[in-house]
């Protein structure tokens, strides 16, 4: 790999692009959760609010081609990779027009178009399609990689180990991303995990191993960029542990969030160390962004929101004879 790295560049526009990529995840579920309480929105649904940053960040520095592999909480992972906010709206409430006609809801939401290869209901469930993904950029030669997220309590399960290994013994393209907002459902990390420091297991892999802020996404940027340079360049796999919190409990409608987590700490977080407010204040004060292009953006992110949810609505229902398509391969593809 050359000495020079790739960092974000922060430039108005691009710093713009950013904060409004977390502004647009942050309304996105805002909105979900109030569809969700109307009950247009059924099933379970983790929702991203407080983890922003990890996703626009790390989106943003990936390229086409790339393929992203995403969890339960993954809203904000098809957001940033550019899944159509109508498309992904509309899956939620089940509808024929959704992003995978209403058939996938929450938890399994794939767009192979833009490089979404899925969320996914099973805890770890991405981290071993990623190594095949990247398996399969090296062995035809594709300047690409693959990048999985998961959350603290997969980085107990065997997947993540087992695929660490392998990942590295082929020094395959692939970044293993941690989003630690330190419960596991309601349980505290630090109750299941002899040692909180997620990334320095890769340590024992002899990879490549980095703790980010998640509450800032250029710093998030910077480690994708720098991992994804060391892949393609066949130097192997990175984990990136960033550190966070999710605001929300494990789903909506989690009554026990206010009881495993103390009030204090929860508005500790909520009120002091929101990522969101602070990156703006940043854009003002460190950057000198005027306020009315931060306005602009907002107000342009705020349409969008609507329009996904008239959108959804609007969507028919799908069609009861439908029910079997895409259940088997077709024949004229069997040869």
């Amino acid at each position: 790999m050359g000495d020079i790295i790739q960092r974000f560049k922060d430039t108005p526009d691009n710093l713009l692009s950013l904060y409004g990529m977390m502004y647009r995840i942050r309304m996105f579920e805002d909105a979900v959760v109030k569809q969700y309480e109307g009950g247009n929105v059924q099933g379970g649904c983790h929702t991203y609010q407080g983890e922003e940053p990890i996703a626009a960040g790390a989106c943003a520095a990936l390229e086409e081609g790339d393929v992203v592999f995403s969890t339960h909480r993954g809203h904000g992972h098809a957001v940033a990779r550019g899944v159509p906010l109508g498309e992904l709206m509309a899956e939620l409430f089940g509808r024929q027009d959704g992003a995978n006609q209403g058939r996938g809801g929450s938890m399994h939401i794939f767009k192979k178009a833009v490089g979404f290869m899925g969320t996914n209901g099973i805890v770890g469930g991405g981290i071993g399609l990623a190594v095949g993904a990247a398996f399969a950029m090296k062995y035809n030669k594709k300047p690409n990689v693959g990048i999985t997220f998961f959350g603290d309590g997969a980085s107990n399960m065997g997947i993540f180990y087992e695929s660490l290994n392998l990942a590295s013994v082929r020094k395959l393209p692939v970044i293993f991303l941690c989003e630690n907002n330190r419960y596991a459902t309601a349980t505290p990390f630090r109750k299941i995990a002899s040692s909180t420091e997620i990334a320095s297991r890769a340590l024992i892999f002899k990879m490549n191993g980095i703790c980010v802020d998640g509450n800032n996404a250029t710093d998030v940027y910077d480690a994708v960029a720098e991992a994804r340079e060391r892949a393609v360049a066949g130097e192997g796999p990175t984990l990136i542990e960033a550190r966070t919190y999710r605001y929300f409990g494990h789903y909506v409608g989690d009554l026990l969030h206010g009881i495993y987590r103390t009030k204090e700490e929860l508005e500790t977080q909520k009120y002091t160390n929101d990522p969101i407010p602070a990156f703006r204040i940043r854009l003002t004060k460190v950057y000198g962004i005027e306020e009315k292009l931060i306005a602009a953006v907002e107000e342009n992110v705020e349409r969008e929101i609507d329009s996904a949810v008239e959108f959804a609505q609007n969507s028919p229902m799908p069609d009861p004879s439908t029910v079997e398509d895409n259940l088997f391969v077709k024949e004229s593809f069997l040869i």
